[in-house]
C-alpha cells in the first residue's frame, strides 16, 4: 500500500495531462471554443439598471438605450485586451454600428481620458464603478460584448476582444438573421 501512495502524484499528472490534451484536440477540431461561455441572459431581456453616464453623470436606464439593435460592450482601462479591441470598436461605430458601453469597475477620470485619447465609439457609457450591473449581466471579465435586439432581448454574448474575423464569424450572421426576421 505504501508503494501505491508513491504513484498517486504521477497518476494525477497523467489524468490532468490527458484532460488538457483532450480539450486542446477539441479546440483544434473546432468543437470547443474557450470564449463560448454559457449565458443565462441569452434570449432574455437585458437586466434593469439605473447608473450614471460616464460623461455627465446623468442617470441611464434600460429604457434609455433600447429601441433598436445595439452592442453593449463591457470594458475598463485596466484591461489589456480592451486596448487591443478598442480600435475595432471605433471602426464599427464609424460604419454605423450602434454601441453602448459599460465601464466596469474602473476609475472614471481614467476612463474619460481613455475615450478622449483613443476615440469614443459609444453612444453612451454606463459607469458601473461597483460592478453590480456587470454581475447582473454575468460578466466574467472584460472585454465582453452583448448583442441586444430592438426589443431589449440579449441575442448573443461574446467574451474576449472583438476583431474583424470574430465580427464576421459570430456577429454578422446573427445580425443578418435578426434583420431577416424584422423584415418578415
Amino acid at each position: 500500500m505504501q508503494r501505491f501512495k508513491l504513484f498517486i502524484p504521477l497518476l494525477v499528472f497523467v489524468a490532468l495531462a490527458a484532460m488538457f490534451f483532450g480539450v486542446e484536440r477539441r479546440v483544434q477540431r473546432g468543437e470547443y471554443t474557450p470564449t463560448d461561455l454559457p449565458s443565462e441572459l441569452l434570449n432574455r431581456p437585458l437586466p434593469d439598471f439605473s447608473l450614471p453616464a460616464l460623461d455627465d453623470g446623468r442617470l441611464l436606464s434600460k429604457a434609455d438605450i433600447q429601441g433598436e439593435l445595439f452592442l453593449l460592450n463591457v470594458w475598463a482601462t485596466w484591461c489589456p485586451t480592451c486596448h487591443y479591441e478598442h480600435p475595432f470598436l471605433v471602426k464599427l461605430a464609424e460604419q454605423g454600428v450602434k454601441i453602448y458601453s459599460v465601464d466596469y469597475k474602473d476609475n472614471a477620470e481614467a476612463a474619460r481620458r481613455w475615450l478622449v485619447e483613443k476615440g469614443n465609439p459609444y453612444v453612451a457609457t454606463i459607469f458601473d464603478e461597483a460592478g453590480n450591473f456587470g454581475l447582473d449581466l454575468g460578466v466574467t471579465g472584460a472585454p465582453e460584448t452583448y448583442l441586444v435586439d430592438s426589443s431589449g432581448i440579449v441575442r448573443f454574448r461574446y467574451q474576449g476582444a472583438l476583431d474583424q474575423q470574430i465580427w464576421d464569424r459570430e456577429f454578422a450572421p446573427i445580425i443578418a438573421d435578426l434583420a431577416g426576421e424584422a423584415s418578415q
